[in-house]
């Protein structure tokens, strides 16, 4: 609404432009071209192994049609100016109307600076910063270009064509490259809204060159966090309170100050930090201490108690989508099914342990961390020194992994390392949590219990379909896609109270698609029906759902016999604006242990810019499921964390990795993400080849445990 009310003066956004440089001339705010016609593209979002630099870099190299070798990248800085808004774009139901994009664009962007949004998540990248940052850019500073030829020229705009960094004048045989172009471009208004080239006419997207982003990977020269290294710096291991919620009473400092090397013992709000010349000094001198908490309730303090809190909370389930009469339906249901599904805290535990660098000296503070939203790290570093933001500077390094545990409301680490410099002024301080530390002190995938009903008709159909679970409202994760007459889903708040609870990789889908993916099975049984059969005719309304569904299962080979002890299982989501099938294929030997074969994935996300990057990060997605489905628990005692690393909450293995086959369908449709959507299918449809396997129908994650306890 906001919009509507400064549309007619809302200023441009892509006009808003850096200072120029010698040399260097800005033509929108994302794009500058040097007069050596070298094109910095600048990206506000972050490198955390997705790829999504490249892919948006290329974005705007398309619609520039710039020589994608004369292209950088660089990584947008924690500035107000670089506030991204068009993320927004990737959350709000339909599309906004043209006329209010101005102003929609502006208002947005003004709200991103006041709560400080840079953030990199939700598979939005792509379809929001791409389709509406970087394509618009490009074509804007495309446009700028020409006009800048045309009027040098004193020739007609549309006798222009534009190629490989050139702007070129057929009938004059004159061209000139955008160097050339560049400090006339730079003085032209910036088109608000360019005309974008449609499909049929990209050169670069849908092409996959190297991303740039890896070769310094592989020769090591790519420096994340916890690489940081600074003269003078001083090193801080922590230990924080094991229940969330106690505070630091006392702690006798003598045992650490006897260590060699120590500097000094620092009392945080909930944490003793030791800090050392070397982290291994700092490390073996926290582990002397003996830190007293404040007693706290507990709230559920063990699993038994989590679930069985949750499960009461259900009773007071209010409602989230409801049509028709689903008691009614049920009670004339053909067959009718019930069942009870139980998925476990999760971590994330990402490779990079959780690290920050902070110097704090001159009246200045500087911080070296990675984080999936800059700005918002910036604020909070500012309030731990108790600084102006002004005053901070934030230097927003690679990230070893995340899926959700550096994002805003998550910056603990921030805070710590922040706290501790500022006691170490003007000394830097590299914070670098221990292995057990960041397991212990996560923000963790909420537990979830969901109790369903379900029933079909003499013809096999499927009719009814009730719903009980915790998880907020999260109406979309929470509804199947299936066309069901009789529709009852209710959720409760409930969340645990001795732990903390994030956003983990697909947030509710991860959990939501297990449920209601292996309820369809069950269904589809119940029905004496294939499952694909099952699926495919309650999504007579939904083409594109087909589509995938039916690409997976023929590329898996449905339907074809298996030797004995192994089997296929089938699962579909829409998450992200995308959608993903899976058919898994396992086997499940005498002794209970599941041994994933292949996994095959169709996936339909609109366009695919960057096939190979989009190919990675599917099949990342898919062996990241798979960990927690086979594996991943988090458990309670006390109150306390119980799992310490990767010993007791492992990992997929290398000699474990299935193969995995991914097609994907291009479409009209709007463009998808792709970071998430190949993370919740991976679990019903293995839940669902262990049934098929085995005949033992498993509704508790993680898999393997529950397969051996069934």
């Amino acid at each position: 609404m906001v919009g509507v009310g400064v549309v007619a003066f809302a200023p441009d956004r892509l006009g808003l432009l850096p200072p120029s440089q010698p040399e260097q001339h800005w033509l929108t705010a994302w794009l500058k071209i040097a007069s050596n016609g070298t094109v910095t593209v600048v990206v506000p979002h972050c490198d955390m192994g997705q790829g999504a630099q490249t892919a948006l870099a290329m974005m705007a190299a398309e619609e520039l049609d710039a020589e994608w070798s004369q292209v950088i990248i660089e990584e947008a800085p924690a500035e107000d100016a670089y506030a991204n808004s068009h993320i927004i774009r990737a959350f709000i139901p339909g599309a906004v109307p043209a006329w209010l994009s101005r102003g929609f664009d502006w208002s947005t962007y003004k709200l991103a600076q006041t709560i400080g949004l840079q953030v990199t998540g939700g598979s939005a990248s792509v379809r929001s910063t791409g389709r509406y940052g970087m394509q618009v850019a490009g074509a804007a500073a495309c446009a700028m270009l020409m006009q800048a030829a045309a009027q040098r020229w004193s020739v007609p705009l549309d006798q222009l064509s534009v190629s490989q960094s050139r702007v070129v004048h057929e009938a004059s045989a004159r061209s000139a490259g955008f160097g050339e172009l560049a400090a006339d471009a730079a003085l032209l208004s910036v088109p608000f809204s360019p005309a974008l080239k449609a499909r049929k006419d990209w050169r670069l997207l849908g092409t996959s060159p190297q991303r740039r982003d890896i070769a310094a990977k592989v020769d090591g020269s790519l420096r994340y966090g916890i690489d940081v290294q600074l003269p003078g710096l001083l090193h801080a291991s922590v230990r924080a309170a094991p229940v969330q919620g106690s505070t630091l009473l006392s702690v006798d400092e003598a045992p650490a100050r006897a260590m060699p090397g120590v500097q000094a013992v620092i009392k945080l709000a909930d944490a003793v930090a030791v800090v050392a010349n070397t982290w291994w000094q700092a490390d073996q001198a926290v582990q002397k201490l003996q830190p007293q908490f404040s007693a706290v309730s507990q709230g559920a303090a063990d699993n038994a108690a989590l679930f069985a809190s949750i499960e009461q909370s259900l009773a007071k389930a209010s409602g989230v989508t409801q049509h028709g009469d689903a008691d009614a339906a049920l009670a004339k249901a053909a067959q009718r099914v019930e069942a009870r599904y139980q998925l476990p805290l999760l971590a994330h535990a990402a490779m990079e342990p959780l690290n920050a660098t902070v110097r704090i000296a001159d009246g200045h503070c500087e911080v070296w961390a990675g984080t999936q939203d800059p700005l918002s790290a910036r604020k909070v570093a500012a309030a731990a020194a108790d600084v102006s933001k002004d005053t901070v500077t934030l230097h927003n390094m690679a990230l070893g992994g995340s899926f959700g545990r550096r994002l805003p409301g998550a910056f603990d680490y921030i805070d710590q390392a922040t706290r501790i410099a500022k006691a170490m002024s003007p000394a830097p301080v590299k914070l670098l949590w221990s292995r057990s530390e960041d397991m212990q002190h996560d923000y963790y995938r909420p537990a979830m219990v969901a109790t369903l009903q379900g029933g079909v008709d003499v013809a096999g159909k499927l009719t009814t379909w009730r719903a009980r679970y915790n998880g907020g409202a999260e109406a979309q994760a929470g509804t199947p896609p299936y066309q069901i007459d009789n529709l009852d889903l209710r959720s409760s708040s409930y969340a645990a109270q001795s732990v903390r609870e994030g956003s983990w990789r697909s947030v509710g889908f991860s959990q939501q698609c297990f449920v209601i993916e292996s309820f369809i099975d069950e269904l589809a049984h119940a029905a004496q029906q294939d499952p694909l059969a099952f699926r495919l005719a309650a999504l007579q309304h939904a083409p594109r759902h087909r589509a995938v569904l039916q690409a997976a299962a023929q590329r898996a080979q449905w339907g074809e016999p298996l030797p004995s002890g192994q089997g296929r299982g089938i699962a579909l989501v829409e998450a992200f604006g995308s959608l993903c099938a899976q058919v898994a294929q396992v086997q499940v030997d005498a002794s209970g242990v599941i041994r994933v074969l292949r996994m095959v994935a169709a996936v339909d996300c609109g366009a695919v810019i960057h096939p190979d990057g989009a190919l990675a990060q599917v099949q990342g997605g898919i062996l990241f499921g798979l960990s927690a489905a086979l594996y991943g628990e988090i458990t309670l005692a006390q109150g306390r964390v119980v799992q310490t690393g990767f010993g007791d909450y492992p990992q997929l293995r290398i000699d474990a990795v299935p193969q995995v086959d991914v097609e994907f369908l291009q479409s009209d449709a709007p463009l998808g993400g792709l970071g998430e959507p190949g993370v919740p299918p991976a679990a019903p449809a293995l839940a669902n080849a262990i049934f098929a396997a085995s005949g033992k129908r498993l509704r508790e994650l993680p898999l393997q445990r529950a397969l051996r306890e069934a």
